[in-house]
């Protein structure tokens, strides 16, 4: 007997789509990749191309978590100070703010 969880195979659908996006994500891939590395973490960046233009990829292997933004994404990790890295940092993997759906 193989033990099951609620929304297992919604789990697997959505990790399936994710992992064939990445897979298409670094097809496109521009240039070489940039590792960047310390004690605490390590993360790989590329350029890539998608039908909306450019965007940077960045994976961390140790989680295997990766996001790709656009210029106005990255644009906007400007705009933040110390603190909302910090929050972000706090609660890894997790949203910086609740969901909407939440607060109602």
């Amino acid at each position: 007997m193989t033990a099951r969880w609620p929304g297992e195979q919604d789990d697997a659908e959505a990790a399936a789509l994710a992992a064939a996006e990445l897979r298409k994500l670094r097809e496109n891939r521009q240039g070489e990749e940039i590792v960047l590395g310390n004690e605490f973490a390590e993360i790989r960046v590329c350029r890539v191309e998608t039908r909306n233009g450019s965007r940077l990829l960045v994976e961390a292997p140790k989680s295997g978590q990766w996001v790709a933004l656009c210029p106005l994404e990255l644009e906007a990790l400007t705009w933040q100070n110390a603190a909302t890295f910090s929050a972000m940092i706090g609660t890894p993997f997790g949203p910086l703010f609740g969901h909407a759906e939440e607060d109602a």
